[in-house]
């Protein structure tokens, strides 16, 4: 039974994912009133089991194999404090990012089991995290100053369902680079440990992402939606279109990077780009100090908490 304890912590975090990710996918969707919320997790699940089956394997080795060699004892005291520090986040219903954790304690895990972690492989993946959000806004900026200029042709009636249907396909982009880089990451230190195998992983996996969607997204969604700044139509495929073009860039090169943080650098770029006042500050600050910390204390946690483990072993 002990050693189904990595394969059910993944699982807890992939549930996770899906209480946050409904959010980043299909929350603007929601909020502007083009898709039902039960409609919308239907899509999550096809379209994230799509993505973990098409390009899911290069963000698994990338983090299952290549950051640290991946054992049975590493991937159970990382994925049972990353869980523990998901779903607390998750509770407080503000976004945080799913693979900064896990990182950060596959490293701190790795490090105390006496494991070397590869820095060139760390390096790549703390450069991925500081240039997708970036990347994510210069997309939606332009993104939204190109539709500026095409729209003004046009009838209000005929942009309305135009946009309405380019921010749902937007919104399926974001939920297939869920699966093939959000819930990737989740189970990739079961597989490499070989605690699952793909398949199985894979399914369940985005068995629990959908779960977690219907049953636990709708608090997440407001803060998405409008924690940071009020998104119309426009804007919203804007960030929407740039944080999917993004997160699958990285995606192809097996890069873990946050979809809710490019969600969060289209949506603030958009902001900005209409009023600085259109953003609200203190809720950037808040979601910058996380971006900042939150490794750093996957990091502390897992290693401290392994260390001890292992010296009563």
């Amino acid at each position: 039974m002990i050693e189904l304890v990595p394969a059910i912590a993944a699982l807890l975090i992939a549930f996770s994912i899906g209480s946050n990710d409904t959010s980043n996918a299909f929350g603007i969707c929601i909020g502007c009133r083009v898709i039902e919320f039960k409609k919308a997790t239907f899509l999550l699940l096809v379209f994230a089991t799509l993505g973990i089956f098409l390009q899911g394997h290069s963000v698994m080795k990338t983090v299952g194999k290549d950051l640290v060699e991946m054992n049975y004892k590493i991937s159970t005291l990382a994925l049972v404090t990353s869980a523990l520090i998901i779903v607390s986040s998750n509770f407080r219903g503000f976004p945080v990012s799913t693979h900064q954790v896990i990182v950060g304690s596959i490293a701190g895990a790795g490090l105390a089991c006496g494991m070397g972690v590869d820095p060139a492989v760390l390096n790549r993946i703390i450069m991925s995290w500081v240039f997708s959000p970036l990347a994510a806004g210069a997309l939606s900026v332009t993104t939204f100053f190109i539709l500026e200029k095409i729209f003004r042709k046009f009838s209000f009636l005929i942009l309305d369902r135009v946009l309405k249907v380019l921010l749902l396909i937007s919104g399926i982009l974001i939920a297939y680079n869920t699966g093939a880089n959000e819930l990737a990451t989740a189970m990739a230190a079961v597989v490499y440990s070989g605690s699952l195998s793909f398949p199985a992983a894979a399914i369940f996996g985005v068995l629990m992402l959908w779960l977690g969607a219907f049953l636990l997204s709708q608090r997440v969604i407001e803060t998405v939606c409008k924690g940071i700044t009020t998104l119309d139509p426009k804007s919203g495929f804007s960030a929407h279109f740039g944080a999917g073009i993004s997160v699958l860039i990285f995606t192809t090169f097996g890069m873990p990077i946050s979809t809710t943080y490019c969600m969060i650098g289209g949506i603030a770029s958009v902001g900005f780009a209409k009023s600085v006042r259109a953003v609200r500050i203190e809720t950037l600050k808040r979601v910058v100090l996380n971006f900042v910390t939150v490794p750093l204390f996957a990091f502390a946690v897992t290693f401290s908490v392994s260390t001890m483990i292992i010296s009563f072993l």
